[in-house]
């Protein structure tokens, strides 16, 4: 009879400590509106650098409709590459309540504040396509192969002046060709990407003296084009030219980060008597294939662009973010690469491809991206 009170005691104190259990996990739940189950129709706050760029134009666009065609709601904002905004931005959507920010940020450091906000709150965060920096608050990050588009776009520069071929072999020039470097800007992550990347590539030919930076401006601070604006590219571009190029010496090659900056550089060139009959334009890099540069290498002034597929970008990006809504863990491809100074971000990368006059139509038009009428 003892032993029998006894087990009846457990067993009571064990269904008092089930319904107690029970009870207070409903309680958890109701208070976590970031659980798995309750983010159906959630908001999702979408923050682009800016629409001066059409690239960020396509992101914002693409992220949004495939978010809502999930039935997410979604506030997309630009910031017009002005930092204050995006935090403003940023804040806001938090107070709004999302359950999820995906960003695209202007400068990858300025935002840790708004991150621990979130983090707070138990808002999951995406970096898109930029790396934000100096937090433990960013669970993940997509983008394109960063590294590699510098190497394609160093790669695309041999190309041009025949130190390379297409398919990758020796071309049959030896040189020496006189280039010139340029870089993002120095607040985004991935400016040092494509640059290591590209030097990585050119340095080599630079030790031989196959290729020589006339202006002797080669490391990256000095290189780099703020917020990549191409007034500043077109204004250094000019100087180069002056300083540099004088007693008939001419640029042969031109190392340009973003189709924005590629434009400028060619207006600067263009002033200063390339692009003409007697005076070829040098070869310019680019990046991003946007519509203006996608023209210009086709008549022939930019020589090569770097296209990455934003339709790919932004479905990636919405998958990983569906899945976090839901509670699962997304797909990603990289877990070692990309140290943000305090973690290391799990990354989905994606594949960049090079862009030649030859090679246009096949992926640009027969791809989708573009129509044909839209490049005319």
């Amino acid at each position: 009879m003892k032993f029998a009170r006894i087990a009846a005691s457990a067993i009571g104190l064990a269904v008092a400590f089930s319904v107690a259990a029970c009870g207070s996990s409903e309680k958890t739940a109701d208070k976590d509106t970031n659980a798995p189950g309750n983010n159906a129709g959630a908001l999702v706050g979408v923050t682009m650098p800016t629409k001066s760029s059409e690239r960020w134009i396509a992101d914002g666009n693409n992220v949004k409709a495939a978010l809502e065609k999930l039935g997410y709601k979604v506030d997309l904002q630009y910031a017009e590459n002005d930092i204050p905004t995006q935090v403003n931005q940023i804040e806001n959507q938090i107070t709004k309540g999302a359950k999820l920010l995906i960003i695209a940020s202007i400068d990858g450091t300025a935002i840790t504040t708004q991150l621990q906000e979130a983090a707070d709150k138990k808002i999951p965060v995406i970096a898109y396509d930029r790396l934000i920096r100096n937090s433990p608050n960013v669970d993940y990050y997509a983008t394109f192969d960063n590294y590699k588009v510098g190497v394609q776009q160093a790669t695309s520069l041999l190309v041009g002046l025949g130190l390379k071929k297409e398919d990758g072999s020796d071309g049959t020039a030896t040189g020496p060709f006189n280039i010139e470097l340029f870089a993002g800007s120095p607040d985004d992550n991935n400016a040092t990407f494509f640059f290591n990347g590209a030097m990585d590539t050119l340095k080599p030919y630079i030790d031989k003296g196959t290729l020589v930076v006339k202006s002797g401006e080669k490391d990256f601070k000095t290189v780099a084009i703020l917020r990549w604006d191409p007034a500043t590219a077109q204004k250094r571009m000019e100087d180069l030219i002056t300083k540099a190029y004088g007693g008939g010496a001419k640029v042969q090659g031109i190392l340009s980060p973003y189709d924005g900056l590629s434009i400028g550089i060619l207006s600067a060139l263009k002033s200063a008597g390339y692009g003409t009959a007697g005076q070829a334009y040098p070869i310019v890099t680019g990046q991003d294939a946007e519509v203006a540069s996608v023209k210009s290498i086709i008549k022939g002034e930019q020589y090569a662009t770097i296209y990455k597929d934003t339709r790919k970008l932004a479905d990636v990006t919405v998958k990983m973010g569906d899945a976090v809504l839901k509670g699962g863990k997304p797909e990603v491809n990289n877990t070692k690469d990309y140290d943000n100074g305090k973690k290391v971000v799990p990354s989905y990368l994606l594949e960049p491809v090079v862009v030649y006059k030859s090679n246009y139509k096949s992926i640009l038009i027969d791809g989708g991206y573009y129509t044909e009428d839209k490049l005319k």
